[in-house]
């Protein structure tokens, strides 16, 4: 049987491939096919059905889809997690990259504590992080007291209870905790800069600005894609830290589309509704995350 090649003397195209590699892949695709590919498309099945989670569910095709789509609330929750982009990715990132262009700067003594501490955040739980950030915020918390002493009490109030400020509240929450992953990944990338580099940007005169966007940050273009795509994905399918705080309120201030679908399975039990709102969010994610992965490469593609 005739194989195909590519040229005179090269291999067919088949063999160029180690593909006794590929078998070290099988584990890691049954995994993924049992616990997330399976389990998304039964929640597409499901959300194709008028179904309490018990009794037998009724066929009602894209209704679901078309009631998620057109509901106010839900809409409005949507808009909520594109706010939640900016503090839970862009704000993290950019602070993180002030951080870093300090860093490249001037050497830091203890480098690897300090990295220690600020990730801290990110892994600790977010009931943990919720609960402190709630007393915080509380109209009898360190907040309010420390605006108080310095004669700033006029602004003082419920921070999480107060209709124009809890979703901003639940917002920095969100910058705080994912500061330090954004900081350890643009560390790591950083460790990776040669100091040649450095040396030939101060060499040609070029100051703490100049040589920041001029090596540095070129340099971290893929530390910023992956950071971009880890916060991006958790600002959009945060539930937890809102969930413990605000509730989705006062009113529907801070709800977000997780907080719907935990509602309609567990508490109104619309199971079908839940899954249409679960499948739009996460067609959702990957609209956003395939936006910020193609304006990133356009970038990268840009400075080659």
């Amino acid at each position: 049987m005739a194989t195909r090649t590519t040229g005179a003397g090269r291999k067919p195209l088949w063999r160029r491939y180690d593909w006794d590699a590929f078998l070290y892949l099988v584990p890691a695709l049954i995994f993924y096919a049992v616990f997330l590919l399976r389990p998304t498309l039964e929640s597409a099945w499901i959300a194709l059905f008028d179904w309490d989670g018990i009794s037998p569910s009724t066929w009602v095709g894209l209704a679901n889809f078309q009631s998620v789509l057109t509901d106010p609330k839900i809409g409005e929750a949507l808009l909520h997690s594109l706010v939640f982009i900016v503090f839970y990715a862009l704000f993290p990132a950019a602070l993180a990259l002030l951080v870093v262009g300090i860093v490249s700067r001037f050497r830091v003594r203890g480098l690897a504590f300090y990295r220690a501490v600020l990730f801290l955040p990110y892994i600790l739980s977010t009931v943990v992080i919720a609960i402190a950030w709630r007393w915080i915020f509380a109209e009898t918390g360190p907040l309010n007291s420390l605006l108080r002493s310095v004669g700033l009490g006029g602004i003082a109030r419920s921070w999480l209870g107060d209709f124009t400020t809890a979703l901003p509240s639940v917002g920095i929450i969100g910058t705080w905790a994912m500061f330090g992953l954004a900081f350890v990944l643009f560390v790591s990338g950083l460790q990776n800069i040669p100091t040649e580099l450095y040396e030939a940007a101060r060499i040609d005169g070029a100051g703490p600005i100049r040589e920041f966007f001029a090596v540095t940050l070129p340099a971290l273009r893929g530390e910023i894609q992956v950071a971009l795509v880890l916060l991006v994905t958790a600002a959009l399918r945060n539930f937890d830290i809102v969930w413990n705080t605000t509730s989705g309120g006062p009113g529907t201030s801070t709800t977000v589309p997780s907080y719907f679908i935990y509602r309609e399975a567990f508490t109104t039990h619309h199971v079908g509704r839940a899954s249409a709102i679960a499948i739009v969010l996460t067609l959702l994610i990957f609209l956003v995350v395939g936006i910020v992965m193609r304006l990133t490469r356009a970038e990268q593609g840009a400075q080659r």
